[in-house]
């Protein structure tokens, strides 16, 4: 059994967590959020009003990068997955990448202006997030191309194998996007 830690990472309100995952004979049990815990070692107060999922049946799917205007905590229910976040808000941050591999076990909080993306490394990837703001069709995107060689991302799929939507490939690269005002 590990322990429940909160990481800082070095983009300002993004942070890595370390999840606590019971396992027996029958499988695995896990906390995927625990206010009173994780506000206790340094996590943001995060009203959630809205959880989501979202089911990758296949190696190398591949979404975003999206920069929402929520916060967002990422934890998967099943298999492994690339994440890569992307400092959008204006400042010296801007354009700043930090990658992760995601698994039952750990979590990441991505604050609101970050883009978020991700590329399942296993089959049924089942990818859980929490957020504190309602979807709503007016929300206001900042989108930008994930493999713009700009940001440097070493995804563990190339592009050319990579499984995306037609939106997704048609976003700009970092270069035609102004900094968010989050």
């Amino acid at each position: 059994m590990s322990e429940l830690r909160v990481a800082e990472t070095s983009i300002p309100g993004l942070l890595h967590v370390d999840l606590v995952v019971h396992h027996d004979g029958r499988g695995w049990f896990k906390e995927s959020f625990q206010r009173a815990k994780l506000e206790a070692l340094g996590f943001p107060p995060f009203e959630i009003v809205q959880s989501n999922v979202s089911y990758n049946a296949e190696v190398g799917v591949t979404r975003g990068i999206h920069a929402e205007p929520w916060d967002k905590f990422i934890s998967l229910s099943h298999g492994r997955a690339f994440a890569a976040i992307v400092d959008l808000r204006g400042g010296e941050s801007f354009g700043r990448v930090e990658t992760f591999e995601l698994h039952p076990g750990n979590a990441i909080f991505v604050p609101r202006g970050c883009g978020n993306s991700y590329q399942t490394l296993t089959p049924d990837v089942v990818y859980s997030y929490l957020v504190n703001e309602h979807w709503t069709p007016d929300a206001r995107y900042t989108l930008i191309q994930a493999f713009d060689p700009a940001l440097g991302i070493e995804w563990p799929i190339g592009e050319d194998k990579a499984i995306r939507s037609d939106k997704d490939r048609g976003h700009p690269p970092l270069s035609a996007v102004a900094p968010t005002g989050v």
